[in-house]
């Protein structure tokens, strides 16, 4: 469900914001273009919000000021320390869950989550579209902001870009974690009833538009 890469963001919370900013030059290309990438996610947002991975809260930040309500799910204490720290408002609920693991009683209009979708497998993956499918309404929405290929080859392209620039934990991440095709996600939408537009940002991230017929 995710939390087997738990220690990393454990060990990597205060780090987060720099990294993101563009300091590390292996992330730089995943995170180019980051604050642009948050602030489309939350233009495409409406209403009451799950966020999946909010981490130390720069997307939630930006769905409190759009006026949406936000049920912020993260997994890792040290993340949403930092992430409270950051936010008073009362249209913010904090919660320790996952994927799969969130809170129903609330009536969902828009579920997002950015850089974090590849820590489920691809049948995780499939497993938790289904359920969203479910979950919301005719009209509800999937935004979701994640490192994708077009095929597998252009992945392990990338794989070895990264080895001959000698960027070694990012090549190491790309081997590790489950990095999947456009093709793929494309179809587990269409298969749970939405419309999906997908469109990308940078040489990793792309973003999922998809909206429940």
């Amino acid at each position: 469900m995710g939390r087997e890469f738990l220690h990393v963001f454990e060990e990597w919370a205060e780090e987060y914001d720099q990294t993101v900013a563009g300091f590390d030059p292996e992330y730089e290309e995943v995170f180019r273009a980051y604050d642009d990438i948050l602030t489309e996610v939350a233009n495409k947002s409406i209403g009451t919000v799950i966020e999946f991975g909010p981490g130390t809260g720069n997307l939630t930040i930006k769905l409190i000021k759009k006026g949406c309500f936000v049920l912020a799910i993260e997994p890792s204490l040290p993340m949403r320390k930092i992430a409270e720290g950051k936010i008073k408002s009362e249209n913010v609920i904090f919660i320790d869950g996952d994927f799969f693991q969130y809170p129903t009683n609330f009536k969902i209009d828009t579920i997002v989550s950015t850089y974090a979708f590849h820590h489920l497998t691809d049948l995780e993956k499939e497993d938790a579209v289904k359920q969203y499918g479910a979950l919301l309404h005719s009209g509800g929405k999937i935004v979701f902001a994640d490192t994708m290929f077009v095929d597998s080859h252009a992945l392990e392209e990338m794989i070895k870009e990264a080895k001959g620039k000698g960027f070694h934990q990012l090549a190491k991440d790309l081997q590790t974690e489950y990095y999947t095709t456009i093709p793929f996600l494309r179809r587990i939408f269409e298969e749970n009833g939405f419309d999906v537009v997908i469109k990308q940002y940078n040489e990793f991230v792309w973003i999922i538009d998809a909206v429940k017929l």
